[in-house]
């Protein structure tokens, strides 16, 4: 499979699933949340993760339907918020990617799109977020048969 990094509205993207930076609780926030709430059928994405979903630690995902969106699934990764580096968010962050590559591969998804996790709202620092994100990109598909 090949990897590209692209700057393109997520909600547009044409893949098998998208990923959204989630919050642990059942609720929606702002930025990249917001837009892929909005574009799938807010209401429908919501009570589908209130019914289905519920709480979700930190560092988890989880995967619901695309609904609206050109993406048949979205996977949700909840995204540590930043404080200072010191409060495990470096390996929640990773986790973060580790489960929903990990997803993807259970669901046989071939095509997947990620925004630059935690790194809007909750704060982490791009230059690092865009590291981890590559670095667990590239070791998922070392190890996969998703060349």
């Amino acid at each position: 499979m090949p990897f590209k990094i692209v700057r393109n509205d997520i909600t547009r993207m044409n893949t098998e699933a998208v990923v959204n930076t989630a919050n642990a609780r059942p609720v929606v926030g702002g930025g990249c949340d917001h837009a892929v709430y909005t574009a799938a059928g807010y209401e429908e994405l919501l009570a589908y993760r209130r019914e289905h979903i519920g709480f979700v630690k930190e560092g988890d995902a989880f995967i619901t339907p695309g609904f609206k969106l050109p993406a048949k699934y979205i996977i949700h990764a909840v995204s540590p918020l930043y404080t200072d580096g010191s409060h495990e968010e470096e390996e929640l962050l990773r986790s973060c990617y580790q489960k929903s590559l990990a997803l993807a591969a259970e669901y046989g998804i071939r095509s997947i799109a990620f925004p630059l996790i935690s790194t809007g709202g909750f704060g982490y620092p791009k230059e690092e977020g865009m590291r981890i994100a590559v670095d667990e990109i590239h070791a998922f598909l070392l190890n996969s048969d998703m060349q």
